[in-house]
């Protein structure tokens, strides 16, 4: 018994909980299924492993890039507030849950446990449920079982002394949540990529399909043609200089970043060891900023080396555990595909709504300040941007990037002063959790078990609607993306 707890405890501790090893985990079991020889086994394990690897070294640098210049825009206007990132929502939850609720921290972990295998009965018994994806990105499940939580434990007070019961209503909320939040973006993740077999399981599921459905319903040419994108701009002269991805991004960055570290100022940079005193200021916040560049080439060659191995062997989990389905990845995925553009257009608008909301938030008084964090600023509303510019072209991925901004900041004010969270200075506020997940709270705060419900019913309700909208091609968009291509095309010249 005692190496059977090992053996589960080293899997969750460096399999589950580590996205790298999670995919390279999953893609060594699909082709284990397929009956793969064992060097391809390696081969591909290996590349999916070190992809991810690669991906989080791209991710980790822009994260890293940016924080400095968040620390200086906190310290130059002298703003104490809520840091809206999923790592510092993640510490205050650690900070906070034992000292308010009296419960230890590892609950949380629990919680991961049970809910992924919600996800994976939900996925199993699609059929039934119509869930067709299952979430694999072990540290976005890690900063949304700590956020989850915290919020259920504020909303539903009388679970704190009845562990089995907390447990319960917790991880079937959660684990609803993951198995339905990915399965919402399989339509435009298999539309942005033309069928590569992915969804996205990251912090902004709903606020995907939503900016899918607003650009198409509202920017969307009426007649059916192409809408003018990213890519699509005609720019004079020198200014075709931004139909390249790498010179696009360092000449907007370099632009917008040194600005505000012109603004915060060398001595701060120095001071916190960024830079010294002997170095060219003007020469840093170049450098600085072309980082920025660097690091999303970084992240998109990542995605190219595992994205087609853990979809191809993702074939063997499919057809022999887990029918008709798909993985659920990080969001930095969709980024090698469709307009690379649109991923920097997507950041800047939604930075720009992310700073107007907070300027609001201080000229009103607010309780409740927010620092931005670069986390949900860039990868939420980079990959909102890039879908929306695919739907609903270039005005689509400014504008409903730039709402999705306003949304954040406003969102994340509410719900973390509300529950407590911002007295510890952090929240996850990325967009689902500035969204339906306060209201998942407030049903469960005011409504007690109705309220969890209402919250399970409605979760469960949503592949079922989508299913009855397009019952055909529901699952074939999954199973046989060009058969799902030709079905459309039908259904097209019938209407």
């Amino acid at each position: 018994m005692n190496i059977l707890f090992g053996i589960w405890s080293f899997f969750a501790t460096y399999i589950l909980q580590k996205a790298p090893y999670m995919v390279g985990f999953l893609t060594l079991l699909g082709y284990c299924l397929m009956g793969k020889k064992w060097y391809d086994t390696l081969a591909g394990t290996l590349k999916a492993i070190i992809g991810m690897l690669i991906l989080n070294a791209g991710s980790g640098g822009l994260t890293s890039n940016f924080r400095p210049i968040l620390a200086g825009l906190k310290d130059r206007f002298n703003l104490t507030a809520a840091v809206i990132d999923p790592y510092y929502g993640q510490n205050a939850v650690t900070a906070g849950v034992e000292e308010v609720f009296g419960k230890a921290f590892s609950g949380a972990m629990q919680l991961l446990l049970i809910a992924f295998i919600v996800n994976i009965l939900l996925v199993r018994f699609n059929k039934i449920t119509k869930c067709r994806t299952l979430f694999t990105t072990g540290h976005v499940q890690v900063q949304q079982a700590a956020t989850a939580y915290w919020l259920i434990l504020f909303a539903l007070p009388q679970l704190h002394n009845n562990g089995i019961a907390l447990m319960a209503v917790m991880a079937v909320i959660l684990g609803a949540y993951w198995a339905v939040g990915s399965n919402l973006t399989v339509k435009p993740m298999q539309e942005l990529s033309e069928g590569a077999g992915f969804a996205i399981a990251h912090q902004q599921m709903f606020g995907i399909r939503l900016g899918y459905w607003a650009a198409g319903k509202f920017f969307a040419p009426k007649d059916g043609s192409e809408p003018k994108k990213v890519g699509d701009l005609e720019m004079p002269g020198f200014f075709s200089i931004f139909n390249e991805n790498m010179v696009c991004t360092a000449i907007l960055m370099t632009a917008f970043f040194g600005v505000i570290m012109a603004l915060i100022g060398k001595p701060f940079f120095v001071e916190s060891g960024a830079t010294t005193e002997t170095e060219n200021f003007v020469f840093y916040c170049f450098n600085t900023s072309l980082q920025f560049a660097v690091y999303l080439a970084i992240l998109q060659l990542g995605v190219r080396t595992f994205v087609t191995e853990l979809t191809a062997s993702f074939q063997g989990i499919a057809d022999k555990l887990l029918p008709s389905s798909v993985p659920g990845v990080d969001c930095a995925v969709c980024f090698g595909f469709g307009d690379a553009n649109a991923v920097t257009f997507g950041f800047l608008a939604g930075l720009v709504g992310q700073l107007i909301a907070i300027l609001v938030l201080i000229l009103v008084g607010s309780p409740t300040l927010i620092i931005c964090g670069f986390v949900p600023v860039f990868f939420d509303n980079a990959t909102i941007g890039l879908v929306a510019n695919e739907k609903g072209g270039l005005k689509a991925c400014l504008i409903i990037p730039f709402l999705s901004g306003l949304i954040q900041v406003f969102g994340a004010a509410l719900i973390s002063g509300w529950v407590g969270l911002a007295q510890y200075g952090g929240y996850l506020g990325m967009f689902d959790w500035d969204t339906v997940w306060p209201i998942f709270t407030v049903l469960m705060k005011y409504l007690g078990y109705i309220g969890v419900a209402i919250v399970v019913v409605v979760l469960l309700a949503l592949p079922q609607i989508e299913y009855r909208q397009d019952p055909e091609g529901y699952f074939l968009i999954t199973e046989d993306y060009d058969a799902y291509v030709e079905h459309i095309e039908k259904k097209k010249a019938k209407a």
